[in-house]
């Protein structure tokens, strides 16, 4: 399999599927990459949801649900997956935040307590600044001004007490219980793979490690039990996945942190070496990537009047007639006047 292929299947499985909704796209790609909320909505847009309403709906509605997972990272996923996706992750993320905990005050005293009046407290969403007002008026004593109420909440999820919902108020995360979700896979780790394999391959079991955060053998395992025959050597795809003809580029306006860039080992088949700061600019951060066929052509942003994209090379004439069509969808899917206006490439 060339690499021209594996980027078309990789594109196809990201980001191929008809008109779906937000609960069905968050389940399809394993989980959405949710740190953000507003690039959360783009991801879930990228991938099958047009209707500028439905994220927030289905999180009103209780259909998706967000809470840390992989890599202890804020994911949003359908609400029937959360409780058997926490389960795979909850130990790893307690385990690496318990120094933390230690260091802002949050003994196992503090937390117990926490966990009895929770659910109490839980009767209706709150906001994260409301619940530790009122876990303090109980004499916990939380600094509500530090880091110490997100790690509480952190706990409390891998505890299974609660997760994140619709927001309260503007840009206000509201906390609801986690919901029971469906019965638990026989495999986990398996059903997580397939997912994996489904939204990103053809990909190796080192790559679905690294987007998981999972040990090397339990994932090469899971990949296994989930994929049993190689693609191409040492790749794996669902069971049932076709290579897409060769056609029009595809091309997608991504926002940050997207699972595309995420997903990988190695991006340097999507994103060159010689680019790669100008998207993953060190600390964690994944600017917004203009992504044409499989790979990162260009970086893109947004200004008043305008979706402002910055090729890193001239781009040919059938990405930028696709990619106009492209910045006019994102542009009725974030409700905003705004026109398209590519940057020079600085290419002579």
């Amino acid at each position: 399999m060339d690499e021209a292929e594996l980027l078309r299947r990789r594109m196809q499985a990201q980001f191929g599927r008809a008109r779906v909704r937000a609960a069905a796209a968050a389940g399809a790609s394993g989980g959405v990459q949710a740190q953000d909320a507003g690039a959360a909505r783009l991801a879930l847009r990228a991938r099958g949801v047009a209707d500028p309403g439905e994220p927030g709906r289905a999180l009103a509605a209780g259909e998706t649900v967000v809470l840390a997972l992989m890599r202890g990272t804020l994911h949003l996923v359908p609400a029937e997956d959360a409780r058997w996706m926490l389960g795979l992750f909850a130990d790893r993320n307690l385990a690496a935040g318990a120094r933390r905990r230690r260091e802002l005050g949050l003994t196992e005293a503090v937390c117990a307590r926490a966990r009895e009046l929770l659910p109490a407290l839980l009767e209706v969403p709150r906001g994260r600044a409301e619940l530790v007002r009122l876990l303090n008026e109980e004499g916990l004593g939380i600094d509500p001004k530090g880091q110490a109420p997100a790690h509480l909440m952190g706990w409390a999820t891998a505890h299974g007490l609660l997760c994140r919902g619709a927001d309260v108020a503007p840009r206000e995360p509201g906390y609801v219980p986690l919901p029971q979700g469906r019965p638990v896979p026989e495999d986990p780790a398996a059903e997580l793979a397939g997912r994996y394999l489904a939204a990103f391959g053809p990909a190796e079991a080192a790559d679905f490690a690294s987007w998981s955060g999972l040990p090397v053998r339990e994932a090469r395992r899971a990949v296994a039990a989930a994929a049993p025959e190689e693609v191409a050597p040492g790749l794996f795809a669902a069971p049932g996945g076709e290579s897409p003809s060769a056609g029009p580029p595809v091309v997608r306006l991504l926002g940050a942190f997207d699972n595309y860039l995420l997903g990988y080992r190695n991006r340097d088949a999507v994103l060159a070496p010689e680019f790669a700061k100008r998207i993953n600019a060190g600390g964690g951060i994944v600017k917004p990537a203009l992504v044409a066929d499989g790979r990162v052509v260009g970086g893109w942003r947004r200004e008043k009047g305008a979706l402002v994209v910055e090729p890193f090379r001239v781009l040919p004439a059938a990405v930028r007639l696709a990619l106009a069509e492209e910045a006019a969808a994102v542009a009725a899917f974030l409700q905003v006047d705004a026109g398209l206006r590519v940057e020079p490439s600085g290419e002579c």
